[in-house]
């Protein structure tokens, strides 16, 4: 017979519920993690068939939620997100009996030694890491036309708004469409160039791609030293600021984040202001990035850039990016990811017979009818590469990348206008912000009249995070455009 208080959370399993609103509940005794982990759970049997968000749940999330429930009561919460189930990407390691695979299926079977910096972060803050979500294979660095959300350990991840009809985004796919359907309370999302914005935007979700050096890298299956970033992918601003207030702790095994000087142990929720947009300079940047736009999505921003208006922002229309029409190329990534990727491998176990890229490679051409749907281009590409970053082609690009992308561009436009943000459509301008390694924040701008999400993005200059969250928190609380998607609701047995 099933227990009828579980039956109630399985019935309307609390939509759209904020991490406060589940802290608030737990605080009262309306519900445990552990039950809440089984209201997750239960949703995810019943409705991720329909999209395939989630390759796998943790074993131990139920006695974990249930020793946290013990400490609650004995000690107190130990953060915000005690007892908050939240979901990983599957390239972040999880010392348990997790596997970590970056979908590809010549990693089934990794089992990282120890966890990431991220998940150990999670872990302290009492979190419960509930599962691991989809993603578009090597974080869509492995060919040339793989889609979006596809990989060959977890198939193809789809749109909740209309799965098969919208495109998920990638390569945090997985990640996006779970938080959207409300398999978690948040998840951890991977960017290289555009990986977190552009799932987040196509979801209907809050995306924190910070700074490179504010999160650490350690332990999480890389592309490129030089743009990668773990962050948060939620529902709400404030349920992303709570988990960068975990994740943004330096950490002395990723050097990058002791350039992290001045957010330590900041507290992003103090930023969040309703009037946040009154009196702030925001930059649009049309030229190109609003030409990727169809006409119902250029509709719903042009909405958004009017919304900004009456929202007191001194909006400066038309701005142009320096290097908006520089011919751009990923040379850099194709160099560093062989040197990158290549340092990961050595963490995995021997018995997969997986040291190296080449090895992968190797394993993947054995195993083509499973492995090759669309090939692995890149990945041959990356392995002809020398892996010791002594190429003078590989320093120029670097040299280039930083060159246009600061000085030539999101630096240049923002002393120019004397910006406090750069606002793009979805993530159509996150390359020049990620070759940079600043940061954006994207939040639900509205939907097409077919139902597709459309997301606005706030693009600032190194650990802008503070004035980002605050622009953006005014925009959601003034318009709040979310909707969830209709998936239905997970019959109770």
């Amino acid at each position: 017979m099933e227990n009828p208080r579980l039956k109630s959370f399985h019935d309307d399993y609390l939509p759209e519920a904020t991490i406060d609103e589940l802290q608030e509940k737990m605080q009262k005794g309306e519900i445990t993690s552990k039950e809440l982990v089984l209201m997750y759970m239960n949703r995810i049997g019943h409705l991720d068939q329909n999209i395939h968000s989630v390759l796998e749940l943790n074993p131990d999330a139920l006695h974990i939620a249930a020793a946290l429930d013990a400490e609650r009561e004995k000690k107190g919460p130990r953060s915000p997100l005690h007892g908050i189930p939240i979901l990983l990407k599957d390239n972040i390691d999880t010392g348990d009996k997790m596997q970590t695979t970056a979908g590809s299926l010549a990693l089934k079977g990794h089992y990282a030694q120890s966890d990431s910096f991220v998940a150990s972060q999670l872990r302290k803050a009492g979190a419960v890491i509930i599962g691991k979500t989809n993603m578009t294979e090597w974080a869509n660095f492995m060919t040339e036309g793989m889609p979006s959300g596809y990989s060959s350990r977890g198939g193809q991840t789809l749109n909740p708004y209309g799965p098969g009809k919208f495109d998920v985004g990638g390569s945090s796919a997985g990640s996006g469409a779970a938080i959207a359907a409300n398999f978690a309370a948040a998840a951890i999302g991977t960017e290289t160039s555009g990986s977190i914005l552009s799932p987040a935007s196509q979801n209907s979700l809050v995306g924190i791609k910070p700074t490179v050096g504010l999160v650490s890298r350690t332990g999480i299956i890389p592309i490129a030293h030089s743009q990668d970033t773990a962050g948060p992918m939620a529902r709400t601003v404030k349920d992303a600021a709570l988990l960068l207030n975990v994740l943004a702790v330096s950490d002395e095994n990723d050097p990058v984040t002791l350039t992290n000087q001045d957010l330590k142990g900041k507290d992003f929720t103090a930023f969040l202001d309703e009037n946040g947009l009154h009196g702030a300079r925001i930059g649009i940047a049309r030229e190109t990035y609003f030409d990727y736009l169809s006409s119902e999505k250029l509709a719903v921003m042009n909405q958004a850039v009017a919304q900004l208006n009456e929202l007191g922002a001194e909006v400066v229309d038309e701005i142009v990016i320096p290097s908006t029409k520089t011919e751009w190329s990923y040379d850099v990534l194709t160099y560093e990811f062989k040197a990158d990727v290549n340092a990961y491998l050595r963490t995995v176990a021997p018995h997969l017979h997986i040291r190296t890229l080449s090895d992968v490679i190797k394993f993947n051409e054995k195993n083509s009818e499973k492995c090759l749907e669309y090939g692995q281009s890149i990945l041959i590409e990356a392995e002809e590469t020398s892996g010791d970053l002594t190429e003078m082609a590989y320093i120029s690009a670097l040299e280039k990348d930083i060159y246009f992308s600061g000085e030539q561009g999101i630096d240049y436009v923002m002393q120019e206008h004397n910006l406090d943000a750069i606002v793009f459509p979805n993530n159509y301008g996150a390359g020049i912000p990620a070759k940079a390694g600043y940061p954006s924040i994207t939040v639900p701008a509205g939907y097409t009249p077919e139902g597709e999400p459309v997301g606005i993005t706030f693009t600032g200059l190194a650990y802008s995070e503070p004035l980002l969250i605050k622009l953006a928190y005014a925009f959601e609380q003034a318009t709040s455009h979310r909707i969830a998607p209709e998936l239905g609701v997970p019959a109770s047995e």
